[in-house]
């Protein structure tokens, strides 16, 4: 006989998380951030593992804090919002590394392409707000190649090298609360 799987639903509380990127932009890194997103994280206590994470992304969303390149960013050289108005990842497999740290398997896909990605996660922990709303917590990060996902716009520099660097870093910080 076979233990039951006992998971709990948790959603991604947005106002206490934050989905940001990192990119070389000519000697700089240009920070920004997803406004938009939702997720939602089926989280089995005693065995994370078992766990299963989705996160939807509203691509429109990115803030640069400069409108016009949040513009370009929206366009088809790089998100083309229109046509590609999500960013998913569905976990495929969680495993366990000890000290409350994960490697978080699963599918990506941006811009209508999808690949496997392995995302480094730390497990922040439980909590009950002062409402009595019990919280979970998760932080992870990973470095992408955009043109693993048809981000191919650059602009070739007089000196040698490119403008936009074709990595880029995800940060996810993540507070769940228990659904209801």
């Amino acid at each position: 006989m076979s233990n039951p799987v006992l998971t709990r639903l948790f959603q991604i509380d947005k106002t206490h998380s934050e989905a940001a990127f990192q990119v070389r932009h000519l000697l700089t890194k240009v920070r920004g951030r997803f406004r938009d997103f939702t997720g939602a994280i089926d989280f089995d206590d005693e065995h994370p593992e078992r766990s299963t994470v989705a996160f939807t992304v509203q691509a429109a969303s990115l803030d640069t804090g400069t409108p016009d390149r949040d513009a370009h960013l929206r366009s088809d050289d790089f998100f083309a919002v229109e046509k590609y108005p999500t960013i998913t990842f569905a976990s495929s497999e969680i495993r366990p590394l000890g000290n409350n740290l994960y490697d978080v398997a699963g599918n990506l896909t941006m811009r209508g392409v999808t690949r496997p990605i392995v995302i480094p996660v730390s497990y922040l922990g439980k909590a009950v707000d002062p409402w009595g709303n019990e919280k979970l917590a998760f932080e992870g990060e990973v470095t992408l190649n955009r043109k693993d996902y048809g981000l191919n716009w650059n602009a070739a520099l007089e000196t040698g090298g490119f403008l936009v660097g074709d990595e880029v870093k995800v940060i996810v910080s993540v507070q769940a609360a228990a659904a209801k």
